[in-house]
């Protein structure tokens, strides 16, 4: 599943694996490719959560994702890699000042399209 453009990071691009495992658990898989340093947002913030909506379980907060450099390159990379029983039907990521929040904010920067 690819992210869509964004008007809040037009620059990123990124993608969301998901893989089903031996254990009926789904791995995921998410990289993310120029995505701004979230303090340059207005309103600045402190991180960015990433956010799974799920078939039967609601929203879920799946982690914050750090940002680096790479060492021979100037694109900012991103990645999150976690497990979750839950099945993933959507996925998008908010600028939060608390990576710990319950429920996601209303600055989204990027999301997926629906899938089953």
């Amino acid at each position: 599943m690819r992210f869509e453009t964004s008007r809040e990071v037009p620059a990123a691009e990124g993608a969301v694996k998901v893989k089903k495992d031996d254990n009926n658990n789904y791995k995921v898989n998410l990289k993310i490719i120029r995505l701004s340093p979230s303090e340059r947002l207005s309103p600045p913030k402190n991180t960015y959560v990433v956010w799974m909506d799920t078939d039967l379980n609601g929203t879920i907060n799946i982690g914050n994702l750090g940002t680096s450099k790479g060492l021979f390159s100037k694109k900012l990379k991103s990645s999150l890699e976690t497990v979750t029983p839950y099945q993933p039907v959507r996925f998008f990521i908010t600028a939060e000042n608390d990576k710990r929040v319950e429920y996601p904010g209303n600055q989204i920067v990027l999301r997926t399209r629906y899938y089953n």
